[in-house]
């Protein structure tokens, strides 16, 4: 079995949206002083690789703990969608090489090829996001999740979150942002993973995003 980490390292330093502070790592008991490590850990729900649910957006909405255990496993397709330029939009040209595994797919990852900009300036600038048409048939299919390896489903300067509104206004599904290593998945429908930490009433959580093949 192949097995390929789609998740970032969570670190002190590592990116995050504008306007949240970044993990803190303290230390809470050490080997010389009470004989074993333990580490207090201090961030936001929605550090580096991580999952919105619909009460991400919306007060009395599905929460990440109120999702069965199956919505966070299934069949994923990568789209690549690396040819885009800055600012160019992900549209259903991108969809069509890939036939009818688009309706196969439980999950939707759409690979800028943005995670070589993280840990850079670059990587909050102006990547693709999908257009109209792709929220549509997001919309309109029976998909668990969709996922990207940017840092939002908007674009940063898209304060009113407008793409994450219209995804959760009526749809039972998950968004996973900061994903990695999409480029070694290939483009056929592969076994796909994300499951967040088991937090009550949960807005958010980061994630171990795994892809395996058999």
């Amino acid at each position: 079995m192949k097995v390929i980490d789609l998740t970032h390292l969570i670190t002190e330093n590592m990116p995050v949206y504008p306007g949240t502070e970044p993990p803190k790592f303290e230390s809470a008991n050490t080997y010389e002083k009470n004989g074993f490590k333990e580490t207090k850990i201090s961030m936001f729900t929605h550090t580096g690789t991580h999952m919105d649910p619909p009460a991400h957006l919306y007060p009395g909405r599905t929460t990440l703990d109120q999702f069965p255990s199956e919505q966070f496993i299934g069949k994923a397709l990568v789209i690549d969608c690396r040819s885009l330029k800055d600012g160019e939009a992900i549209t259903m040209e991108q969809m069509k090489p890939y036939g009818d595994k688009v309706k196969k797919a439980d999950f939707l990852l759409f690979n800028l090829g943005w995670d070589k900009y993280w840990g850079t300036d670059e990587y909050f600038g102006d990547y693709p996001c999908i257009d109209d048409d792709v929220m549509k048939l997001i919309l309109e299919g029976d998909y668990k999740g969709i996922g990207f390896d940017v840092i939002g489903l908007d674009p940063i300067s898209d304060e009113n979150l407008t793409r994450h509104k219209k995804l959760f206004y009526e749809k039972e599904i998950v968004n996973i942002e900061n994903l990695c290593h999409l480029d070694q998945c290939g483009e056929d429908l592969f076994w796909f993973s994300c499951y967040p930490l088991s937090l009550d009433n949960c807005d958010g959580s980061p994630i171990r995003a795994v892809a395996w093949f058999e």
